[in-house]
């Protein structure tokens, strides 16, 4: 990304599938751009494409591409759009607009952009967010983007792990595996572990925490058994708003039939607010069997609670 990002022209249509015109400024109000035809109640609400994208585009047609050919409603210099992720966000003037999808369906000759421009950048290129802070963007205006940070907890519940008599190792696989994810995805992110005694008050206190925050994944290990200390999964059923069910069930169906002792497990899964919560056993071997079925949710799960339905 450059140092010097901006808006290069801003457009606008009356009708969807057709070529924009570019303006002297737009107005976002919650819906997306006044008298535009994408303005709306959705994720959609304005697109934006890159004069880099452009620019490829022309060389490869031969021809200059002007603004607005391509429906977008804005036209930017300095940033490759299309390599930013959903929730993404950039602030424009006095605006700031989130990212919600990179690029879209092509629909071919039914496009009358297709039809005048004989192809399209957009449904590769070109991305599409929401309105976050409502004003108005003019061209010249300088983009400050900021990428989305997930922030993620791992809580290890151990009376002794707490009292240093032995070493956690559940919850550092548990971190790296998320690493391995978020690296995987490109998100950035931020890893907190906390090592705490089997004690109702200080998991829930953490849990609160961390959905009040904003947290997106909160992971714990240990305590989800029918010892007189296991107490994960009943702290965990007074904070969430929406139990996830599937997962957990998943895990003891696979492993449950060779091995009976994974069916005494009462591990949960569940939402409060944006924030996914996984409660997990202790050991390393049960973490990786977990994760296993958790990780490939986690992505999908994430943008669903920010109200993206992304395939």
């Amino acid at each position: 990304m450059s140092e010097n990002m901006k808006v290069l022209s801003v457009n606008i249509s009356e009708k969807k599938g057709t070529i924009k015109t570019p303006v002297d400024f737009i107005t976002l109000d919650e819906r997306g751009v006044q008298n535009d035809a994408h303005a709306g109640d959705w994720h959609r609400q304005v697109s934006l494409l890159a004069k880099e994208s452009v620019d490829k585009f022309s060389a490869q047609a031969g021809r200059k591409i002007n603004y607005g050919e391509f429906a977008e409603n804005i036209t930017t210099d300095g940033i490759i759009l299309h390599e930013t992720h959903p929730l993404d966000r950039f602030q424009i003037g006095e605006t700031e607009l989130e990212v919600t999808q990179i690029g879209k369906k092509c629909h071919g000759d039914n496009c009358a952009i297709y039809r005048e421009a004989g192809n399209c950048v957009m449904p590769k290129e070109g991305i599409f967010c929401r309105v976050i802070r409502t004003g108005t963007i003019r061209p010249g205006d300088s983009i400050t983007y900021l990428p989305k940070t997930f922030k993620a907890i791992v809580i290890t519940l151990s009376d002794r792990a707490s009292q240093g008599i032995y070493d956690d190792k559940s919850g550092p696989q548990v971190i790296r595996l998320l690493e391995d994810f978020f690296n995987t995805e490109k998100w950035k992110y931020h890893i907190d572990h906390h090592i705490i005694p089997d004690e109702g008050h200080q998991l829930q206190k953490l849990l609160e925490d961390a959905a009040n925050k904003w947290t997106d994944l909160v992971i714990t290990t240990g305590g989800t058994g029918i010892g007189p200390r296991d107490i994960t999964p009943d702290i965990v059923k007074t904070v969430i708003e929406k139990e996830i069910p599937g997962i957990m069930e998943m895990v003891r169906m696979k492993y449950g039939q060779d091995k009976p002792n994974a069916l005494i497990s009462r591990s949960i899964a569940g939402v409060s607010g944006k924030t996914l919560i996984y409660a997990l056993p202790g050991s390393v071997k049960a973490v990786n069997e977990y994760m296993a079925v958790i990780v490939p949710t986690i992505r999908h799960s994430v943008y669903m609670l920010h109200g993206l339905d992304l395939h």
